[in-house]
């Protein structure tokens, strides 16, 4: 676990220009992005180009960070849509190259823990093409683990207007993944 005081001094140092404090808070964050990532993408290497990914765009945008709300929580954001865009990338170029299945693949040796993730990230883009004010709140709360007021926190809206988007998300899911969730 990441001790917060430890966290708010590396991000603070971070910001201010000391180079080594980022390379420290990057270390410090790799499990907590990687696990993020994991949790979309059913693959490790997969998982481990988003978390590349998202560390770079943390970096890159740390500045950005204003304190306001929880850090974890803007890492979170940003490994949740490292995690998908890397989906997405992935999901065109199979589409791209029109990937041809060898005949006769043995289904004992197709994951269904993959399976699972796989549905759920289609599920979620389907979610984001047809309703993307829900997709940010649904991601932090149910994927990201964050509280209702962390959620609401990090995306600035009331915290009855969380809870709704979240439970049309919810809803939507249900339906997509045939009562799974």
């Amino acid at each position: 676990m990441i001790d917060e005081d430890e966290l708010t001094q590396l991000v603070a140092s971070a910001q201010a220009g000391d180079r080594a404090s980022l390379d420290r808070l990057l270390v410090r964050l790799r499990p907590t992005v990687m696990r993020r990532c994991s949790r979309f993408l059913p693959h490790h290497a997969d998982a481990e180009e988003a978390a590349q990914d998202a560390l770079l765009s943390i970096s890159t945008h740390l500045h950005e960070y204003s304190g306001r709300g929880s850090f974890l929580g803007w890492v979170t954001v940003i490994a949740s849509n490292a995690a998908r865009s890397t989906y997405r990338s992935m999901r065109r170029r199979a589409e791209d190259s029109h990937a041809v299945l060898p005949e006769g693949a043995d289904p004992r040796t197709t994951s269904v823990i993959a399976g699972t993730r796989l549905d759920l990230m289609d599920s979620l883009a389907a979610l984001e093409e047809r309703h993307p004010a829900l997709v940010e709140s649904f991601v932090l709360r149910d994927l990201g683990d964050l509280t209702y007021v962390q959620v609401a926190e990090i995306t600035d809206a009331p915290l009855g207007t969380v809870k709704d988007r979240i439970h049309q998300a919810r809803r939507f899911m249900r339906d997509r993944l045939g009562g799974a969730c």
